[in-house]
This record gives structure tokens, sequence and C-alpha cells, in this order.
């Protein structure tokens, strides 16, 4: 059961869309490798508008995730393909369907 979720917008530079559907395409196998992302989507919701959507069974996590690889890769690139900060928002999970395993 997943109780907790990040949820991230992502607005790219003019000219910076494909950069940043290439990372989110590439931040997928260091994704895989955490144990406790129990589902993650990267999404393109506008021609230069992205985001993540995370979910996982508990705060340690999310947390660990947070310090993970592919936030690491984020604090490093986001300035020079995003046109602002992410904005991130930690969620509360209410009700989910997921695949059984």
């Amino acid at each position: 059961m997943v109780k907790v979720g990040l949820l991230l917008r992502l607005e790219a530079k003019p000219g910076k869309e494909a950069d940043v559907a290439d990372f989110l395409t590439k931040a997928l196998p260091l994704i895989l490798a955490e144990a406790d992302t129990t589902a993650w989507f990267g999404l393109q919701v506008g021609p230069s508008t992205f985001g993540i959507f995370d979910a996982f069974p508990h705060e340690a996590g999310r947390d660990a995730h947070i310090t993970g690889k592919v936030a690491d890769l984020l604090r490093a690139t986001w300035t020079d393909m995003l046109s602002c900060p992410p904005i991130i928002e930690k969620a509360s999970i209410l009700a989910a369907k997921l695949p059984e395993s």
C-alpha cells in the first residue's frame, strides 16, 4: 500500500523541452533501483510543462528518494533546462490502484 507521494511540476526553458523529456526518460533506470519507490511517472502535460509523480509505502521511502540519485541529478541540472525551480509538493495518498505484484 502506498501512503505518501511527491508531485513535481517542471517548466522547461524555451528550446529545452527535449532536454526535460530526455531527463525523465533517462531517470527511469535509476528509479527502478529504488526499492521503496512503488510508482513513478514522468509526465508531459503541455508543450513546455512536465511533471513527476511518485508514490511510496512510507515516509522513509520518500525521504530516501528525495536524497537519491535522480534528485541529485535534478538539483545539479535544473538551472540548465528549467525556467524556474521545480515546484515540489509532498502528498498523502488517500486511495490508489496499483498492479498486484
